[in-house]
């Protein structure tokens, strides 16, 4: 049996338990501030607030003023906050992990420097480590196609373990691998990584595509708007391949289950897309925005962050204007407050058509 001490309650930590629960770890559940009510409700009534289901015998609740208790003899770490709590949990991680424990990162998004630069955030969560820690530890996430609920339920989930140590990464695989919970590894840290943050900003836009038929005012519709999701997908498939090339992923990466696979299942639902769906219906995204307030829009952060990266590193060049339109466009939806209009001639190395009209 291995002790799993995880920083964080959210859906997709506590989701996690579940397959170590089954493979007979034990699961210790610390709270962030903002979790008080969670780990009550899981000390009181054995239920997930979020999750809507009973968390397994095994898993154990802890408020923060008590993760040193938590961590003590744990063997893994997991950091369950968000992508906006990485510094914080990497601050309180930072008196709790000991020498030769391992770390799975599962917050998506990404971090800009002042001149556009850009890091995967396990590089952010581990900084906040004084050196002599960080180099006795190792560094692995969790990627891939994963709804927390249906991994809590046991449904069928494969997912990616990366880190720069296969052998660390495989070990924490081996924790997690279920008959329903399938998990692959790769040694792509950085284009896992940033296939990881950039589908949710691509899952945004595919909330457009029913927005824009929510404009009838529910009159029946005849024909869906897949056309138009479908050429979205294709266009930020292609960017994720592109951002490869930018950042020094491999080139396969973009095409597995980190990448379009991800991006697909975050498609289909979620925060993201209802904020992109409420902008297709004709808000823009501050008044979207407004509508969903206290939710943690992950993708719009990660717009911001990556597309706001996108002019300084065009005007440094190292990327060329013509780069990354849908990102580009996201950005001005999102960061600018523009109204939905796509720009289609801007996509696939730009409309043959368009171009010649141009001269």
């Amino acid at each position: 049996m291995t002790t799993v001490s995880v920083l964080g309650s959210g859906v997709m930590a506590t989701a996690l338990a579940f397959p170590l629960s089954d493979n007979n770890h034990e699961v210790r559940l610390v709270g962030t501030h903002l979790d008080r009510d969670i780990i009550d409700a899981i000390k009181e009534a054995g239920v997930h607030p979020g999750l809507g289901l009973e968390v397994p015998e095994t898993v154990r609740a802890y408020q923060l003023e008590d993760a040193e208790e938590a961590f003590e003899g744990a063997e893994v770490a997991m950091s369950g906050v968000n992508s906006f709590g990485v510094r914080w949990a990497g601050e309180q991680l930072a008196s709790l992990l000991k020498p030769g424990m391992h770390v799975l990162s599962i917050a998506k998004g990404m971090d800009a420097g002042e001149n556009g630069h850009l890091r995967i955030l396990p590089e952010v969560l581990a900084e906040q480590m004084p050196r002599g820690l960080r180099e006795t530890v190792s560094w692995s996430a969790v990627a891939g196609p994963s709804i927390a609920g249906e991994v809590a339920v046991r449904r069928d989930t494969c997912v990616v373990f990366v880190g720069h140590d296969a052998s660390a990464a495989e070990k924490l695989a081996a924790l997690f691998r279920t008959p329903y919970y399938h998990v692959w590894i790769s040694t792509d840290f950085v284009g896992v990584e940033v296939c990881a943050a950039t589908k949710n900003c691509y899952a945004l836009g595919a909330g457009f595509m029913e927005g824009i038929l929510d404009r009838e005012d529910g009159s029946e519709v005849r024909y869906r708007n897949y056309n138009y999701g479908a050429a979205l997908f294709g266009q930020a498939a292609r960017e994720l391949g592109r951002f490869m090339e930018l950042l020094g992923g491999k080139p396969e990466t973009p095409y597995g289950l980190a990448g379009v696979g991800d991006m697909f299942v975050t498609s289909m639902g979620g925060r993201n897309v209802k904020v992109g769906r409420l902008i297709g219906s004709g808000l823009r995204f501050s008044e979207a925005r407004g509508r969903m307030l206290g939710v943690t829009l992950e993708g719009a952060a990660a717009i911001e962050v990556i597309g706001g990266a996108l002019p300084k590193l065009t005007e440094r060049g190292i990327v060329e204007p013509e780069d990354f339109p849908l990102m580009r466009y996201l950005h001005s939806v999102v960061g600018a407050d523009e109204p939905l209009d796509m720009p289609w001639s801007t996509f696939f190395g730009g409309e043959p058509e368009a171009k010649a009209g141009k001269g």
